[in-house]
């Protein structure tokens, strides 16, 4: 097989990136000039894909072990050895070369990531002077990218996120970097859903335009239990993973057309992207633009959204009962980080530093996450309070602690 790919002059290396593509088989072989044209193509995608990383979360809901200076996204939140933006950094490395990655992120969290993510320059790290949400962020992104590779086509995916099946999550990017690159298209990545889950923003299923790739209906906000049961049932309904993917050129006319005013404060910068005024420019003008997600600012306004139904082992990491739900456990349901012993204990999550021991006993369904400077043991079952814990520490004792 070398042999004959070799003899009709395909490069063998491209062969081994895009073999996702099934072209090694017999078929393809006998007909060299159309495999040779398919594998030019596609490197072209390959040379004008880029990924954007979102990686300025402050991570709250996981205090105390995620804190406003170290964030969870910075944390060896599954205890592989690396952090869960050096493993989406990692994961993305089969679409594009680490040049083509950039980092989004808060100014402060800057010198943190040259630190984990080495392989990026200065100028791939896109940092935020004020938190503005999604829709400024994803603009600035598209015009940097645009001013970089006019024919730039780009994944946009928050930092924080486990995907079990990384095989499977690149033949979907794949996919979808391939269709916005022959449409003006802005796809969403939909999780095929597991259980009604209120949790979760959902998208609705259209057409199917093209084989596995669909229009989107609408878009619907966090259910109460019987509708998100109502959605599984019809079988219409996917999970919202908050990843998209579309060209640098058809998310900018959809900022023109429905966020204008983030569109033209952006706009003004043109000429300082990718240059040494760059900065200077976002700090002055960045933290004037309108607040507001990209969801709410362009998802559920434009005509021309498509989604792409997955399956890749996805949690969005969002709680401690979520890394509990993802970790390993013990055969009593535990989720153990650190030299435990657990007795008479089932369904818990316990975290303690590196040169401690902790003994816990007779508890059920329960969260205990031990730092340097603060131990949390709370109910698994009231996790959505802890967000609201970190408000009454910084209410009693300011932000020592957060």
């Amino acid at each position: 097989m070398v042999k004959k790919a070799t003899e009709i002059g395909i490069n063998l290396l491209a062969f081994r990136e895009w073999e996702y593509m099934d072209i090694l088989n017999f078929d393809a072989i006998q007909r060299p000039k159309k495999v040779a044209k398919h594998i030019k193509k596609q490197s072209v995608l390959k040379n004008h894909s880029y990924v954007a990383i979102m990686a300025g979360g402050v991570g709250s809901r996981f205090w105390p072990g995620s804190r406003e200076s170290y964030p969870k996204q910075f944390l060896d939140m599954l205890g592989v050895g690396k952090s869960l933006l050096r493993l989406t950094f990692e994961r993305f490395l089969p679409i594009c070369p680490a040049s083509n990655i950039f980092i989004v992120t808060n100014a402060a969290y800057r010198d943190l990531i040259l630190t984990q993510i080495p392989e990026i320059s200065s100028n791939q790290i896109l940092c935020e002077p004020s938190r503005n949400n999604t829709a400024p962020s994803v603009a600035w992104t598209a015009f940097k990218l645009a001013a970089l590779d006019p024919e730039a086509n780009f994944v946009i995916a928050p930092s924080d996120h486990i995907v079990l099946k990384d095989s499977a999550f690149l033949e979907k990017i794949r996919a979808a970097l391939a269709f916005s690159d022959q449409h003006d298209a802005l796809i969403t990545l939909g999780i095929q859903p597991s259980r009604p889950d209120t949790g979760y923003g959902y998208i609705q299923m259209g057409k199917e335009q093209e084989p596995g790739i669909f229009t989107v209906q609408r878009f619907a906000e966090k259910p109460d239990l019987t509708t998100a049961q109502e959605f599984l049932a019809t079988g219409q309904y996917l999970w919202n993973a908050g990843i998209f993917i579309w060209k640098a050129a058809s998310i900018l006319r959809a900022y023109q057309q429905w966020a204008p005013e983030i569109f033209q404060i952006l706009k003004k910068g043109q000429s300082a992207y990718n240059t040494s005024e760059e900065q200077a420019f976002i700090n002055q003008h960045y933290p004037i633009t309108p607040n507001i997600s990209v969801d709410f600012a362009i998802m559920e306004k434009a005509p021309n959204v498509f989604t792409i139904p997955a399956e890749f082992g996805w949690s969005d990491l969002g709680t401690w009962a979520s890394l509990h739900a993802e970790y390993e456990k013990d055969a009593h349901g535990n989720a153990l980080q650190g030299n435990i012993l657990a007795l008479d204990t089932h369904n818990t999550l316990v975290r303690i530093p590196a040169g401690k021991i902790a003994v816990v006993k007779d508890l059920d369904d329960y969260i205990i996450v031990d730092t340097p400077d603060a131990l949390l043991i709370y109910p698994k079952s009231k996790e959505q309070e802890v967000k609201q814990v970190t408000a009454l520490v910084r209410e009693k004792l300011g932000n020592q602690y957060l």
